[in-house]
């Protein structure tokens, strides 16, 4: 099996949820959808998952109309089936409802010639929260610079 290709991620998930378990899934797509996917054209920016028990679908993820495709574009904004097992899917439903967490769609990418999506189950954070994780990234940032200013003067 080759390599991964990351084709779109959503970064704003890392700041407004912490992310409790990942879980890979095939999506179910039409060609020109491939195709736009391929060239790059997704945004995952405002997505999320719904599940009704059975099924989970991906809602308001944006996939750019194929340039060269004709009637057989479809809507960018549709919602979309996400392929995973039954007992997966009856677990992920049963955490969900229970402790009413989110599935929120974290990245798209090519692993072999499939297309997966990596979808969270998250929950979301407080302000406080957010504040603490930016604290927390711009000390360990500041700890790396004064490391690197350390090293060059011992040199």
């Amino acid at each position: 099996m080759s390599g991964i290709k990351i084709v779109a991620q959503n970064k704003k998930v890392f700041h407004k949820y912490f992310i409790l378990e990942n879980i890979e899934s095939g999506i179910e797509l039409r060609g020109t959808e491939v195709k736009s996917i391929r060239a790059g054209k997704v945004n995952l920016k405002d997505s999320w998952c719904n599940s009704d028990g059975e099924e989970i679908f991906v809602n308001n993820m944006h996939i750019s109309a194929y340039e060269k495709g004709n009637i057989f574009n479809s809507d960018p904004l549709r919602r979309r089936k996400l392929l995973v097992h039954k007992k997966e899917i009856s677990r992920i439903y049963s955490s969900i409802k229970r402790q009413s967490f989110s599935l929120i769609p974290i990245s798209m990418y090519f692993k072999g010639k499939w297309i997966k999506i990596k979808i969270g189950i998250c929950k979301g954070k407080k302000l406080y929260d957010k504040r603490a994780t930016v604290a927390k990234r711009d000390a360990q940032r500041n700890m790396q610079r004064a490391f690197k200013e350390n090293q060059r003067g011992t040199k």
